[in-house]
């Protein structure tokens, strides 16, 4: 539910203002003040220029997004984190920007990636998901997808697992003609 509230906030502060740092601030801010659980979440928000390839993004504390030049292999691209939404309601947020060219692609995903774990507790972790990742580099974003879920699934088993496993995969095609 906590989630919910706070996509539903994220979302209603991106129509009212165009920056990520600006945004993720104003998400913030109404997050904490209607926290009464103390929880938190972290936060990955990019906003990509489809005609330009400009990708101005913000981290509030999550995971590291992972970047595949065209025809490369891919890298995690470590930003500074930022403070989790929820967490202090004077929290800053800085921005940053990429530029992505056509066949460049963006992997970002939640913790229960690199958090998965088999039946010893031993995690998947980002240097098997980058591995799974590079693997799979020359499909489109689908097949990336179902090869990182295919790695994880067969590196856990039949371990229960405790978080969610939620993936994006964005490949930029540059601007189409009109």
């Amino acid at each position: 539910m906590f989630m919910m509230f706070s996509k539903r906030i994220i979302e209603d502060s991106a129509r009212q203002v165009r920056s990520p740092a600006e945004i993720l601030a104003r998400a913030n801010e109404t997050i904490c003040d209607n926290n009464q659980a103390e929880m938190f979440v972290t936060v990955w928000l990019g906003i990509l220029e489809i005609s330009s390839g400009k990708l101005t993004a913000a981290n509030a504390g999550h995971e590291f997004p992972t970047i595949r030049r065209k025809n490369g292999r891919f890298e995690l691209y470590k930003d500074r984190h930022c403070f989790v939404l929820g967490g202090l309601k004077e929290a800053r947020y800085r921005e940053y920007e990429l530029h992505i060219a056509p066949g460049d692609m963006i992997f970002v995903y939640t913790d229960g990636v690199p958090e998965a774990t088999d039946a010893s507790g031993e995690m998947f972790g980002t240097d098997r998901m980058i591995a799974a990742l590079n693997a799979c580099a020359e499909g489109g974003p689908v097949k990336i997808l179902e090869g990182v879920q295919e790695s994880v699934n067969a590196f856990v088993g039949d371990a229960e697992q405790f978080d969610d496993l939620t993936m994006m995969c964005l490949e930029y095609r540059g601007p189409q003609p009109a």
